[in-house]
């Protein structure tokens, strides 16, 4: 999910910029994601408190590709803003979820270093993201198959989130109706 999460956030202001948008203008729009996932997160939290952090994670990556990969196909001014805020409201609860799954599956006692671990990862998958953003420009003169290779990348994570809800739901303890 992070190589797909870094390629917006990295790239929106040379996207905007390149699609004829001033630089200033380009450049708020990316404070209006960063401040859209702000409000992302509570709003992740308390709707992971009511459906667990898989499937808000599932949700969070469903968008984020949805979202993502109209940035591909999105060029007016007032388009991007309003992308640029969607995907804000759709990525910023994804990360923080992470940490919700790692306690609803796993022991306090291992919560540290598998907490670490998934964001270590993370890490890497921003920075790659943000690289191989940078590199599909270069190699294509436009950000569009980024953002069409960012939105592959979140399948992927789709299906392996989509098998761990399914798995998660078959070994879920059933109400025994009496």
């Amino acid at each position: 999910c992070c190589v797909a999460m870094a390629m917006p956030m990295v790239h929106l202001v040379a996207h905007a910029t390149d699609l004829g948008h001033p630089g200033a203008r380009a450049a708020e729009m990316l404070s209006l994601l960063l401040a859209s996932a702000f409000v992302s997160r509570i709003l992740f939290g308390a709707l992971a408190d009511r459906i667990g952090g898989l499937w808000t994670l599932l949700v969070g990556s469903a968008g984020q590709a949805a979202v993502l990969a109209s940035y591909a196909f999105v060029e007016s001014f007032l388009g991007l803003y309003a992308i640029s805020a969607l995907f804000g409201l759709v990525f910023g609860g994804i990360v923080p979820a992470y940490a919700i799954i790692v306690r609803e599956l796993f022991p306090a006692s291992q919560a540290g270093w598998r907490i670490g671990a998934v964001f270590l990862f993370g890490t890497i998958g921003m920075a790659l993201g943000g690289s191989l953003g940078g590199l599909i420009f270069d190699l294509f003169g436009s950000y569009r198959t980024a953002f069409l290779v960012g939105g592959a990348f979140n399948l992927g994570n789709l299906a392996l989130i989509g098998t761990l809800v399914r798995r998660q739901e078959q070994f879920r303890p059933r109400a025994i109706l009496v």
